[in-house]
């Protein structure tokens, strides 16, 4: 009985669904705990929980209801992008910054919440430059962030009348932040080395010549990023 029951046994451990919970486990835990890090190092006394979901990411209703709960739902269609502790860091800092959002506000945090799910170009900004800090202060590298949006957001033809700002002048703006408070991160010889961060330096020529122009001036003008 004993060796038939230990052989049930095996069969579970080798079956592809144990080995695809135990997957998904060990995404949750890797998630759980950069995420919980970011929370701890940089002092933040709201309650947030982080979720790996194999599904769908959700449209603005259900972002909505993510930010009234307090929940960061990490979608596997973006979590594949992922290759670094550093990357997951970005894409979880970027999310609790928005999530912090919908703390405050009136009943709540409902109109913040609706108003950074509708209209998350007015937040935008300011969300990348907090995931920036949020991530240097739980040691993580900030030039992670534009290494996994320049991998997983696409391009848009204008910005005028959508939703959310180019990408490209996401990433301009992202580098003119840390170009400006965490300057030693650009001297960092693993990411001059990371080809997809040499992918964002290659496509960022015009802006960034833009944001050297800027420097020279000695101006504090906003630049146009295109």
């Amino acid at each position: 009985m004993k060796k038939i029951i230990s052989l049930l046994l095996l069969l579970l451990l080798i079956s592809p669904a144990y080995a695809g919970l135990a997957e998904m486990n060990a995404i949750q835990q890797r998630i759980d705990s950069i995420g919980t890090r970011i929370l701890n190092f940089n002092k933040i006394p709201k309650r947030i929980i982080f979720t790996y979901s194999e599904e769908t990411k959700a449209e603005w209703l259900g972002k909505y209801h993510e930010l009234k709960s307090r929940q960061i739902i990490v979608y596997d269609e973006l979590y594949q992008f992922t290759q670094t502790d550093d990357e997951i860091a970005a894409m979880l800092s970027r999310e609790i910054a928005t999530v912090l959002k919908s703390y405050s506000g009136m009943w709540g945090g409902s109109i913040d919440a609706i108003q950074v799910a509708l209209s998350s170009k007015k937040f935008e900004t300011v969300a990348d430059k907090r995931a920036v800090d949020y991530m240097v202060k739980a040691g993580y590298n900030p030039l992670a962030l534009i290494v996994f949006i320049n991998k997983t957001y696409p391009q848009k033809r204008q910005d005028v009348i959508a939703r959310h700002n180019l990408t490209s002048k996401r990433l301009a703006r992202i580098y003119e932040y840390i170009t400006y408070k965490y300057p030693e991160y650009l001297q960092d010889t693993e990411y001059i080395n990371n080809q997809y961060y040499q992918n964002f330096l290659l496509n960022s020529l015009e802006n960034r010549r833009k944001l050297e122009e800027k420097i020279k001036m000695h101006s504090t003008g906003e630049v146009h990023y295109e």
